[in-house]
């Protein structure tokens, strides 16, 4: 299960059909990450239903594996209600899923600023960046994390991942370790600690 998986654990809502004919009409963030100030003004006509509303069907539409239309919903609630850390966080999300990696390194970025102590923004960003080989923006990331909550099994297990990919293997099997303390039933930090034990990734 990969980060974004366990992130996104777990969302679900009700979706009604009638306003997935309206979607259809909505268009994709710009390239800057931003809302135009034409739809901006016409915000109120895309649907009679409000933010929060929205941010719950598309994380249903999420849940079916329909990215673009969770984008377009969470682009139509962050239109409603904008400066919302978890909407920007969820589109950064769907963008990061659909491989649009800078725009979702953006409206990461743009969460992280309403929302400093979020673990889960930190874990995402850091997992981006291991992605694009930026390894040392992704440390920094993980370590922020550890500074607000030192007790979350994920990110030992994510900063493990990160320290075989930069061939740090025995502070990687120090992270996996700590993450199975923390979680006896991890079973993928056990997964990765015996491929260390064995040699199989060294």
């Amino acid at each position: 299960m990969t980060l974004f998986q366990l992130i996104m654990l777990g969302a679900s809502a009700f979706f009604a059909y009638k306003i997935y004919e309206h979607i259809q009409t909505l268009k994709d963030p710009q390239d800057n990450g931003h809302l135009g100030a034409q739809d901006e003004r016409n915000a109120e006509a895309f649907s009679p239903f409000d933010a929060s509303s929205l941010v719950e069907k598309a994380d249903e539409a999420m849940d079916k594996g329909d990215l673009q239309k969770a984008l377009a919903i969470y682009s139509e609630a962050n239109i409603k209600e904008p400066k919302n850390s978890e909407t920007l966080f969820k589109m950064g999300y769907t963008l990061a899923q659909q491989n649009r990696d800078d725009e979702a390194l953006e409206y990461y970025k743009e969460a992280l600023e309403l929302d400093p102590n979020n673990t889960y923004i930190h874990q995402a960003m850091a997992s981006l960046y291991r992605k694009m080989g930026e390894y040392a923006s992704a440390r920094n990331h993980l370590n922020k994390s550890l500074e607000i909550d030192a007790t979350n099994p994920i990110t030992y297990y994510n900063y493990g991942n990160l320290l075989v990919d930069m061939k740090h293997f025995d502070e990687a099997k120090a992270m996996y370790e700590k993450a199975i303390k923390l979680n006896p039933d991890f079973e993928e930090a056990k997964e990765e600690l015996e491929k260390i034990g064995s040699g199989e990734i060294i």
